[in-house]
């Protein structure tokens, strides 16, 4: 064990994951009080608080107030993820199945056939190792996580890297580094579901902007056909800020390396969240309803519009598709992807 884990008060326990293995939960705050805390259970966030000018502090992301909630969320009829990290592969793979180095391989599918954010236990619901904290400026958290050769039938000893920093820009930036031992997939991507206004009330009067042209074509399961649908007159053009949708669950194509993919603002309380990415699209969702199976944080009863989730990310089905971005993570390279969700209060 790391001898900070034994001197840092920042570190607490969690609970027991099924196997008996110790959940840790991490905070940390920047100099001007944004405050983030994390989980080892899928490397999740389980909470963002944002300072105001006011005094007041929103937490701007759902979640739940313990272990147990978290996993039991995976087991009702379409799991929130809130605040997890998706791997293998984030998004849906068509029929479970793709073919490499001319080889067929068949994952397991979790989704009406198809593989969706990992298949059946993605590393969302893995348990993640804290290798190292950085607390002073610019504090940070890096976890790891190592996916052995055949995990969800996916090839490769996959080794990855997450680190979570909290900026004095009141920046929260996410960054992985992933290598394997053969050539296999990955698309990572983190799940949370924001809410300017804070995780217990609606986004229907928050405003959002997307710095996209098109979007990908999909079929009834939300899988994309391989075609692109141009956003000119069409409701779901997002390139001049309008309010949030009732539901979306649509992937949007962005251009340029790391440049601002889309944009929320509450004119409640004036706060703009910016986010940049690396990524060549934004999955945008809104959903999570728990179906009052399970309650959210502080008793809170979530809804379908309780929080949008802003999921940068290389196309869905990428590896069917010899025109979409290749996500082929080779034995002699890094996977590298980073996103940075930027607050700030407008005047």
């Amino acid at each position: 064990m790391n001898s900070f884990l034994n001197t840092s008060s920042k570190i607490k326990f969690f609970g027991h994951i099924p196997d008996g293995t110790a959940v840790k939960s991490c905070d940390l705050t920047n100099k001007n009080g944004m405050h983030l805390n994390v989980i080892t259970f899928g490397a999740t966030i389980t909470s963002l608080k944002i300072p105001l000018k006011n005094g007041n502090f929103i937490d701007v992301v759902l979640g739940f107030d313990t272990l147990e909630a978290y996993l039991n969320s995976f087991n009702i009829n379409s799991a929130p993820y809130f605040g997890a990290t998706v791997g293998r592969f984030a998004g849906r793979i068509n029929n479970s199945t793709f073919r490499l180095n001319g080889k067929s391989i068949d994952l397991n599918n979790n989704n009406n056939g198809h593989s969706l954010h990992g298949g059946n236990i993605g590393f969302s619901q893995k348990q993640w190792e804290i290798k190292n904290v950085n607390e002073g400026e610019n504090p940070s958290i890096t976890l790891s996580y190592f996916s052995p050769d055949g995990e969800e039938n996916y090839p490769g000893d996959v080794s990855i890297d997450l680190t979570y920093t909290l900026s004095e820009e009141n920046e929260l930036i996410i960054e992985y580094v992933a290598t394997t031992s053969e050539d296999t997939l990955i698309n990572l991507t983190h799940h949370s579901y924001f809410n300017l206004d804070g995780h217990n009330s609606t986004i229907l009067e928050q405003d959002l902007s997307i710095n996209s042209n098109k979007i990908l074509e999909t079929n009834e399961h939300t899988i994309p056909t391989g075609q692109f649908l141009n956003l000119e007159n069409n409701p779901f053009n997002f390139n001049q800020a309008k309010k949030c949708p009732q539901k979306i669950d649509t992937t949007f194509v962005l251009n340029g390396d790391e440049k601002i993919a889309a944009s929320l603002f509450s004119p409640k309380n004036n706060l703009e969240m910016l986010v940049y990415t690396n990524q060549p699209a934004v999955h945008i969702y809104v959903g999570g309803n728990c179906n009052n199976e399970i309650k959210g944080k502080e008793n809170t009863d979530y809804h379908n519009l309780s929080g949008i989730c802003f999921e940068t990310q290389n196309f869905p089905d990428a590896p069917n598709h010899d025109h979409f971005p290749d996500s082929v993570l080779r034995k002699d390279e890094v996977y590298q992807h980073k996103t940075r969700y930027k607050f700030q209060e407008i005047k």
